[in-house]
């Protein structure tokens, strides 16, 4: 049987190191280990084909357990009407935009490694890209959630969308950048999905065609749309994902933009400035392949994948990270000094309440975790520890989250009359459907990882000619 994720130029050499040209050798390989194409199969096919190991039915329950806790405080809001909720009348927003906007930044690193490293044939990305537009997916159906329950009202959930007025000027209201919001993200999110199952169809060819019983057959021959792995199929498998790369790539540049303009365009001191696009798109790149690292890094040890998601893979995201949290850490700079500048008496107030008033602590965590503990990636033998990195992940999430929050929260707490200040900290029901969410986002995961490849197998056999360690070895001796 013909092995339907072998590309055709790999077809030409099935079976034994290609001789003609390699990367260079002193490039790092991104397939370590003795391999063949056949062993790649074996390798990664191994965790759908297999029973679940113990860890993953442990944190299936743990993370079925706060979906469900999610779930029950989603209800307890819709049920018992918004005020459930810690915010007032000064704080309109709180946690539930904080965390809209936390989830849409993470979903940015799958397009960006899928798309834009596509198109610039970075091979690096193909170990990483499958789980990395899996998280995309399921982060924005979490950040999704978040401005249906904020509205309080549900049935009043299509107010946003665009249809045709026949409501007169009232309603929908066309000029609110939540609209923006509907637009960009509904677009994102179908680019997105076809970007991910495209890539999907000849690994569950591959997955149809090792099954051995009959209904597990027929359920992937289905998924694969009956792919059998011919050079048409090939060739048009290649211009759809070039497709999909050249539309998603002005979406991540978009998405996180109009996100920006929920802020930028208001006249709030703190809000009403210029740099949010560029800073927000920074932003949700840092925080996103800061989550891509920490799920990387849980996946290549409970299923083994260290020789495809290598430290290599690692460092080279590693890199992006210190880019972006550099840019980020420049834009926190920029905010001051030209708040500062502009003397502009109430926008000067807001950057210092930020940094010195009640809410000191979150200000000062996010810039401890976002533009501080990056730069330690500058260190070689931190960039390619694997612990230090799956450490520095989490703080980088936990810095990104604080970002928003303190966007959100200390530019509302106080405005122009003393009269109307307040302080904002979430009720239990808040951060129930936080946690809800996680859950949620990590249940998702954990039953992808079980029912596809986590790792996109005819992708790092289109590269295993010129990347892998057998082949450079080959090369060496010849």
């Amino acid at each position: 049987m013909v092995d339907s994720t072998i590309t055709p130029e790999a077809a030409t050499d099935h079976g034994h190191a290609h001789h003609g040209p390699v990367e260079s050798v002193i490039r790092e390989s991104l397939i370590d280990g003795k391999k063949d194409y056949h062993q790649i199969s074996e390798d990664i096919c191994r965790s759908v084909e297999t029973r679940p190991p113990l860890l993953w039915l442990a944190a299936i329950t743990v993370s079925s357990a706060a979906l469900g806790f999610g779930l029950f405080t989603i209800g307890w809001t819709i049920w018992f009407g918004i005020g459930e909720w810690g915010l007032n009348r000064t704080i309109g927003w709180g946690w539930g935009i904080t965390n809209f906007v936390w989830w849409i930044g993470i979903g940015h690193a799958g397009t960006l490694i899928s798309a834009i490293l596509l198109l610039f044939r970075q091979r690096w990305r193909t170990g990483v890209n499958r789980a990395a537009e899996a998280m995309t997916i399921f982060a924005v159906i979490c950040a999704a959630l978040f401005p249906g329950i904020h509205m309080g009202r549900l049935w009043l959930g299509f107010y946003p969308l665009p249809y045709p007025n026949t409501r007169g000027s009232l309603w929908p209201n066309f000029d609110s950048p939540l609209l923006w919001d509907v637009f960009a993200i509904s677009t994102y999110f179908t680019v997105s999905l076809l970007f991910w199952y495209t890539g999907l169809i000849p690994d569950f060819a591959t997955v149809r065609d090792r099954a051995k019983s009959y209904i597990r057959k027929f359920i992937y021959n289905v998924l694969s749309f009956g792919w059998q792995g011919s050079a048409r199929q090939w060739a048009r498998h290649e211009i759809l994902s070039l497709i999909l790369a050249g539309l998603s790539t002005p979406l991540v540049l978009s998405v996180h933009t109009i996100v920006s303009f929920d802020f930028a365009t208001s006249v709030i001191p703190g809000w009403h400035t210029t740099i949010f696009p560029p800073y927000f798109v920074a932003g949700a790149i840092f925080s996103g392949f800061a989550m891509v690292l920490t799920l990387m890094i849980i996946t290549r040890k409970v299923l083994k994948l260290e020789e495809y998601i290598t430290i290599g893979h690692i460092e080279a995201m590693n890199k992006i990270i210190i880019l972006t949290g550099s840019i980020v850490g420049i834009a926190y700079i920029t905010e001051f000094f030209i708040a500062w500048y502009s003397g502009m008496e109430y926008e000067m107030y807001a950057f210092i309440n930020r940094a010195f008033g009640p809410y000191w602590w979150a200000y000062w965590s996010m810039m401890t975790c976002n533009v501080i503990s990056p730069q330690l990636f500058w260190i070689r033998k931190l960039r390619r520890s694997v612990w230090f990195t799956f450490f520095l992940s989490i703080v980088i999430n936990i810095g990104m989250w604080f970002e928003r929050f303190v966007i959100i929260v200390t530019s509302l707490h106080r405005d122009y009359l003393p009269s109307s200040w307040a302080m904002y900290s979430p009720s239990w029901v808040e951060v129930g459907i936080f946690v809800g969410t996680l859950g949620l986002f990590f249940t998702c995961f954990l039953i992808f990882a079980r029912v596809a490849p986590v790792v996109a197998i005819a992708e790092v056999k289109s590269i295993f000619k010129l990347s892998s360690a057998e082949a450079k070895s080959k090369q060496g001796n010849h």
